[in-house]
């Protein structure tokens, strides 16, 4: 047997995956997915038994006063012989029913609670009922996640359409090698080309322009020679109508994403969904109107539209509404005088004392200075008393040599001055530093390049030799002194600009002024917008109400305590907060006895006791006890 047949054998075999990874589309969704993530199901609370009447908000659509049972919807279909609508059923409308109509900002967040009640007249097994609950909060609409409540007939036909769909999915031929006459090609292989079909068992890869050249045919030709074109064909229009076909049997997709709660009910009994829902608190909310929309549906096709409830409001009570907006101003004590001053790093040529503005960075210095001392005078709260310029110099060389030329240093510099600021000369004198040892301490204390231990040792030298000419030689040994010279010693050449002033028009040394305190009256504003931390950050060193206020807001009791107990007794918010505080400490009695005390002071703090869920229970917890 030749091998080339074979080896065309192999080649045609192999390049089958290649070609059908070209010729085929990607399979279809994935339906099982679908599958297994429908059906869900939530356990509902128990019926809980409030003691304040629960207000009841009911679908209107038809109003009959003869009927027991309450208001009604129509649903209506459309009679296939006369084309007129027609009811097919009377079915009583769902309600929302509200927890509370109040409810508590704590740390800066809220918590709704309803209830979306369905009577057993409208859970038919037939239907989806789907409602679409939203809120109103200034001015802006929310949309809420959607409750679904799904009958059991429903499911089951969305699950019968989605098992179509996977049954269609299922004759679409994956495989290939199922349209290839492969016994045919491999005799073919083996007849003629007997030397390729003994390599059959060789899994390299014959690249296209390699096998066209061997063979005399492309990839595409040896594919269509030996394809069953008819059933190929057939398989591929199953795969260009997955979509299609996925339409025609899923005629009600399951949804995943983006929903509260999707039960499946069996029977026609009633249900309760609690709803719950979480959210941040804004600055200045005051009210939340929820509404709700909701629809029938029957497999995929809307039976109606169900009437909007009447909207529900939810008032928000805030602790931050007890904040006190009383302004706060505090004492500032002026002094007359004042002083400030400027040190700049000025070059000399070796020995030298002449002003040099092209040397290093002289010319950028200089500005500097000027701009400082036009400052000075262009601040018309403020006279120039006088300007001291002071010179030093680096260790090296003689102590009296350095004196004499941080001297003529200092002179050079104030004539510069007194020429560029005429107005400044009368008041300018000029002194010097001739080794400024202070500064090098400071700067060798600082230097990240000399280790800890060398740093200490040098502290060291410096502080034992009185004698600044001993102290220099002494460094002069030590193995940093070159990084000293060319590194440090440059910045102890400075140039030190003294200015002394006193504010315009005033007399006395001192005087007292009161102006507001911008930084407590932050606090409180912060309390206003909720950011309590920033409100606790801000207030805490006043220790007063609005900082205990804060503390309360962030429940920080005890320290808050702290505070309520140094404050005025007489004072009906101070014992509020103390019942707060308290009562979330479960110091109840306590508790009790600090909100009746608020009561007697204030009677208004009786109401906001219902706006606060501390207080309202401990009204529950205390009903008819007197303290």
């Amino acid at each position: 047997m030749s091998s080339e047949p074979s080896r065309y054998c192999l080649f045609a075999v192999s390049l089958l995956f290649v070609l059908l990874s070209v010729l085929h589309c990607s399979t279809g969704r994935n339906a099982g997915r679908a599958l297994s993530s429908g059906g869900l199901s939530l356990s509902l609370p128990s019926e809980e038994e409030y003691e304040q009447k629960r207000e009841e908000i009911v679908n209107t659509v038809v109003s009959d006063s003869s009927r027991k049972e309450g208001p009604i919807i129509m649903n209506a279909i459309r009679d296939d012989e006369t084309g007129e609508m027609v009811a097919t059923d009377v079915i009583r409308a769902s309600k929302v029913t509200a927890r509370f109509r109040h409810v508590a900002e704590r740390f800066g967040k809220l918590s709704l609670e309803f209830d979306i009640c369905v009577p057993e007249e409208m859970t038919d097994s037939r239907w989806q009922l789907r409602f679409h609950p939203q809120m109103s909060l200034m001015g802006e609409s929310v949309a809420l996640d959607p409750v679904l409540i799904t009958g059991s007939r429903y499911r089951d036909a969305q699950l019968r359409g989605y098992q179509r769909y996977n049954a269609f999915l299922a004759s679409i031929i994956s495989d290939s090698l199922a349209f290839i006459y492969l016994d045919q090609l491999e005799f073919f292989l083996r007849r003629n080309f007997p030397d390729t079909y003994a390599m059959k068992t060789d899994s390299s890869v014959v690249a296209e322009p390699l096998a066209e050249s061997l063979f005399g045919v492309t990839q595409r030709q040896a594919l269509e020679h030996y394809t069953k074109k008819l059933p190929y064909r057939r398989n591929e229009r199953r795969k260009s109508r997955r979509n299609r076909m996925y339409e025609k049997y899923v005629k009600a997709p399951l949804v995943t994403q983006g929903i509260r709660l999707d039960t499946v009910i069996r029977g026609d009994s009633g249900l309760v969904y609690r709803y719950v829902q979480a959210l941040q608190s804004r600055p200045g909310l005051r009210s939340i109107e929820l509404g709700m929309e909701g629809s029938a549906w029957s497999y995929g096709k809307k039976i109606c539209d169900l009437p909007h409830p009447d909207g529900l409001v939810f008032y928000v009570s805030s602790l931050s509404s007890l904040a006190d907006g009383t302004s706060r101003y505090m004492t500032r004590v002026i002094e007359r005088n004042a002083y400030d001053r400027t040190l700049a790093l000025i070059d000399f040529a070796q020995g030298r004392s002449e002003i040099d503005s092209s040397l290093g960075c002289n010319a950028a210095e200089l500005r500097r200075i000027e701009r400082n001392i036009a400052g000075i005078f262009a601040n018309p709260d403020f006279e120039l008393d006088s300007m001291v310029v002071s010179a030093s110099c680096s260790p090296e060389g003689s102590y009296r040599h350095n004196s004499a030329l941080a001297a003529a240093r200092a002179r050079s510099m104030r004539e510069y001055l007194s020429v560029e600021w005429i107005e400044c000369a009368p008041v300018m004198r000029d002194s010097h530093v001739p080794e400024n040892w202070e500064r090098l301490q400071r700067l060798i204390a600082s230097d990240s390049l000399i280790s800890a231990s060398r740093k200490t040792a040098l502290l060291e030298l410096i502080g034992r030799n009185g004698d600044p000419d001993r102290r220099e030689k002494a460094l002069s040994a030590q193995p940093e002194y070159r990084y000293l010279r060319e590194k440090i010693y440059p910045q102890l050449r400075t140039v030190q600009l003294e200015f002394y002033t006193h504010r315009a028009g005033m007399i006395k040394d001192t005087i007292h002024t009161t102006e507001l305190d911008t930084v407590y009256m932050s606090g409180v504003e912060a309390i206003r917008q909720l950011d309590y931390e920033t409100a606790v950050r801000k207030l805490r060193p006043y220790r007063d109400y609005n900082a205990a206020l804060a503390l309360v807001s962030l429940s920080y009791n005890h320290s808050a305590l702290d505070i309520l107990a140094e404050l005025d007794e007489t004072n009906a918010r101070v014992w509020y907060l103390r019942a707060v505080a308290l009562s979330r400490l479960e110091r109840f009695d306590e508790a009790y006895r600090a909100w009746q005390r608020s009561v007697e002071l204030d009677g208004a703090m009786l109401h906001r006791g219902n706006l606060d869920p501390e207080i309202a229970e401990l009204g529950k917890r205390y009903a008819g006890h007197t303290y």
